[in-house]
């Protein structure tokens, strides 16, 4: 992608296909045609299994002391929910609290709306975790910095975009 390409896409794209480029990674954005805010909608739009979706979900951790609540980066299956309390756990100091990260806070802390939280590309970076049951695929997709925008990877360059841990944070799957 070249500079001239870069400019037509949305500012939170432009964002992330830069990061993609400093950190040589082998794939660029690529804009769907229909909004792709929920996993379902962008593993349908791809033609892959919903659990190939690197989902990012951003929670709160309150600080309590009187300073900033800081945002918390799950990265996990487009098939899975994230357990909480294990999350809490792994990111908050005795007695810390996760809480739910609304649309303000979310936009604050990242640039992104919700439905194109990127891994990558926040304005303040966030404490990021990232599911170890995305592992599960040979090739995964996230977003890309808004509704439209996805890119390719595999689940090792989550770490090394990242630089975070792999954890067990899905909450456990129902057995049929």
């Amino acid at each position: 992608m070249c500079g001239a390409e870069l400019k037509t896409l949305p500012e939170g794209v432009q964002r992330i296909a830069r990061e993609l480029q400093d950190k040589n990674h082998p794939h660029a954005p690529v804009m769907l045609d229909d909004a792709a805010r929920t996993a379902q909608q962008a593993a349908d739009a791809l033609g892959i299994v919903v659990g190939q979706i690197a989902k990012s979900i951003i929670f709160r951790r309150k600080s309590g002391g009187g300073g900033d609540d800081v945002a918390v980066l799950v990265i996990t299956s487009g098939d899975r929910r994230v357990d909480e309390k294990k999350v809490e756990a792994l990111v908050c100091a005795e007695g810390g609290k996760l809480g739910r990260a609304d649309a303000d806070f979310v936009k604050a802390k990242t640039g992104f709306s919700i439905g194109g939280v990127s891994p990558i590309g926040h304005l303040h970076p966030p404490v990021t975790l990232i599911d170890r049951d995305l592992f599960r695929f040979p090739e995964i997709w996230a977003a890309a910095g808004h509704p439209h925008a996805v890119f390719k990877l595999v689940p090792s360059d989550l770490e090394r975009l990242t630089g975070a841990p792999v954890a067990d944070v899905a909450a456990p799957t129902a057995v049929s």
